[in-house]
């Protein structure tokens, strides 16, 4: 196929790159990797130093390639995920790598240039990149993170960058196998994002269907949020949360921004500075339960974020076909063994879930719709598949009217058929 047009997934946890051709087919992109090829190209980065002074230089790999190594790296090194989520506070303006220092937008940057290395004509073919409804955070600024976004788009050398709703992409997706008109929700389940669309569908030229957006809503909870719930209740506590220490013959809380920063893996490698490390050290000093807080320190310093993120992540998954598990992480003298039942797990995120259907409401109430008039409702993204989450569907549409789709490949392709229903619109002008 000769790409017609580019859609591009750039997510918190995967992206995936979606290439368009003239006769509205569409295919994913496919990375090679050294597990295999895969179309979902993990948002990851790993820097670290290579060479002896003065000729010592900071390389790095991302995607799948970068998890590999971070497990397998033994050596200092930097590993980076979730950027996305930094996008829209001005608290993350640069940090220093082995003595570089990065902007937010030089590091997305990178990371975009590796996802578009070989894809022929992406600076010249229309491009629609997908973006939040509402970005990740406690206050999000929005314009600020649109236009980080867009500059690191042009560092990844694509200037010419159109944006678009993630959800509105997903009901692109999910509307070329409609034959009538009708009106449906979408629901585009990210890591950082939960996102909602009301579209309808009517007849348009040439026998297609015209999507015509009613509303969109959205909120900053989603995967990496319920994964936070999973370690405040069942790993912080292992690693310090909660402890005492002595300070002039007090017993006092441990502070809890530790396992606050902790728990939010985007920013987990940012902690591993001398300062952050030289504090834990002399807390440990006088910790009532020291074993725990070196246990904080060891993840920390070698970097087990990503190990501890994947026992985190298994015991989410293994959660939606069971009522219990365990959740189990060793990893360089640090064991954590945690039984964690369904029903703990939906009590923890019962306030995230009520967040989500409140930003639900929000896509109904701007449409004008009940829940009703909603004929259709497409849900994609990971945390579709949490029973909590379905259930709340289920129940307020209908089971028979909810769809899932594929978790990754759905608002990239409908990226790519909404850049080339765009660039032909413009041709027509």
């Amino acid at each position: 196929m000769t790409p017609a047009a580019i859609g591009i997934d750039f997510g918190t946890t995967n992206s995936v790159v979606a290439l368009a051709g003239a006769d509205g087919s569409v295919m994913t992109r496919s990375f090679a990797t050294q597990q295999g090829a895969v179309d979902a190209y993990r948002s990851a980065l790993m820097f670290w130093r290579e060479g002896r002074p003065p000729e010592t230089r900071i390389t790095h790999v991302s995607g799948p390639d970068a998890l590999d190594m971070a497990l397998g790296m033994t050596t200092e090194h930097r590993f980076l995920q979730s950027l996305k989520t930094h996008l829209s506070s001005r608290a993350f303006q640069e940090t220093r790598l082995f003595g570089k220092l990065f902007r937010l937008e030089d590091l997305i940057g990178v990371f975009l240039s590796d996802l578009s290395t070989d894809l022929s004509g992406h600076d010249t073919l229309p491009l629609v990149s997908g973006r939040p409804v509402v970005f990740a955070g406690d206050r999000p600024d929005e314009e600020l993170a649109v236009g980080r976004l867009k500059a690191s788009y042009g560092k990844a050398g694509m200037e010419q960058v159109d944006f678009a709703y993630e959800p509105l992409g997903a009901a692109y997706w999910y509307a070329r196998e409609l034959k009538e008109p009708r009106t449906m929700l979408v629901a585009d389940f990210g890591g950082g994002t939960s996102d909602f669309s009301v579209m309808r569908f009517e007849p348009g030229a040439q026998g297609r269907l015209e999507a015509i957006p009613l509303s969109h809503a959205g909120v900053g909870v989603a995967g990496d949020t319920f994964d936070y719930r999973i370690i405040e209740h069942a790993v912080s506590p292992a690693l310090g949360k909660g402890t005492e220490y002595r300070s002039f013959g007090k017993l006092l809380p441990v502070p809890a921004h530790y396992h606050a920063a902790f728990a939010q893996w985007h920013k987990l490698s940012l902690m591993k500075s001398r300062e952050t490390m030289a504090e834990l050290n002399a807390l440990i000093r006088e910790a009532v339960e020291p074993a725990k807080l070196e246990d904080l320190l060891t993840v920390i310093e070698y970097d087990l974020g990503y190990e501890l993120y994947r026992a985190v992540s298994a015991a989410k998954v293994a959660l939606s076909d069971s009522d219990s598990t365990m959740l189990s992480f060793s990893q360089m003298g640090v064991t954590i063994e945690k039984s964690i039942r369904r029903a703990d797990f939906e009590r923890w995120i019962a306030e995230d879930v009520g967040a989500i259907e409140a930003a639900l409401d929000r896509a109904l109430a701007e449409a004008g719709l009940g829940g009703e008039r909603i004929e259709a409702v497409f849900m994609t993204g990971g945390t579709s598949y949490v029973p909590a989450v379905r259930s709340l569907f289920d129940r307020r549409f209908g089971a028979g009217k909810v769809h899932i789709g594929d978790a990754f490949r759905s608002v990239a392709s409908g990226l790519a058929l909404l850049a080339l229903d765009r660039a032909r619109a413009s041709v027509a002008a």
